[in-house]
């Protein structure tokens, strides 16, 4: 007897798969997962089998085996042998470190945008800006969220491809420490510093965007503290995180 999943047979997932654009489906899975991740809809330490993974999503457990390396590599799963993948659950020192780390390189990108960002980068800011606000008081994680991709169009913006590999990496691993860590915080505050960043990069104040940049950073710290969070079935988180991506839901 051939061996099925709970929906579609691997072989026929495959060949779904083999007929899709390249890359297309293993980039949905991938974006999907790391949206669940970053919004608390899957929580630290839960894990992430693949076979339930792939029957939600609908797709091969090869796409969901490559989606969960790539996010081992950006630090927000964990692969371990004979265990499997779960989402990945920093300390309070990892925490610390990772912030270091973030200030440093946020530093760097306000120093070298300072002067330099036109007006239609700050209108797209700004437009950012607009989303943030349009969240306060309604949804935390797309607060966090939309607060950390605020930070990955700043890095872009700078021209270095390194810088934003760094920066996307110590974001994302931020974002999950906040779902670990993090109370509700002010987002009214998160967004007012995010504008007065965008005033400061204008006005080629590079000493003083620099400072507004590690003040935010180190205010986005001082506002931790442990809340667990409560696990439930892997199938029921994802579904919208499925949808959005344009990939089969059961």
């Amino acid at each position: 007897m051939p061996k099925t999943n709970t929906s579609r047979d691997e072989a026929g997932i495959a060949a779904d798969e083999r007929g899709a654009k390249p890359g297309a489906r293993a980039l949905s899975v991938y974006r999907a997962l790391r949206k669940a991740i970053l919004e608390q809809a899957l929580n630290p330490g839960m894990k992430l089998p693949e076979d339930a993974i792939g029957d939600r999503l609908g797709v091969s457990r090869t796409l969901v085996r490559e989606a969960l390396a790539r996010l081992a590599l950006e630090g927000l799963v964990e692969l371990k042998p004979n265990r499997g993948a779960s989402v990945a659950y920093p300390t309070l020192e990892e925490a610390r470190d990772v912030f270091d780390v973030r200030r440093g390189l946020e530093r760097l990108v306000a120093e070298t945008l300072a002067g330099r960002l036109t007006q239609a980068q700050a209108d797209s800011l700004e437009a950012h800006v607009r989303l943030e606000e349009a969240a306060l008081g309604k949804d935390g994680p797309e607060s966090i969220r939309l607060a950390g991709e605020f930070h990955i169009k700043l890095v872009e913006m700078t021209g270095n491809a390194l810088l934003v590999r760094y920066v996307q990496e110590v974001s994302s691993r931020c974002s999950l420490i906040l779902a670990i860590y993090g109370r509700p915080h002010s987002s009214e505050c998160a967004v007012s510093e995010h504008r007065e960043l965008i005033d400061a990069l204008l006005s080629g104040d590079a000493r003083r965007a620099a400072d507004l940049m590690d003040h935010h950073l180190q205010s986005v710290v001082s506002r931790a503290l442990i809340a667990p969070r409560a696990d439930k079935d892997i199938r029921e988180l994802l579904a919208p995180y499925a949808i959005g991506e344009g990939l089969t839901t059961t």
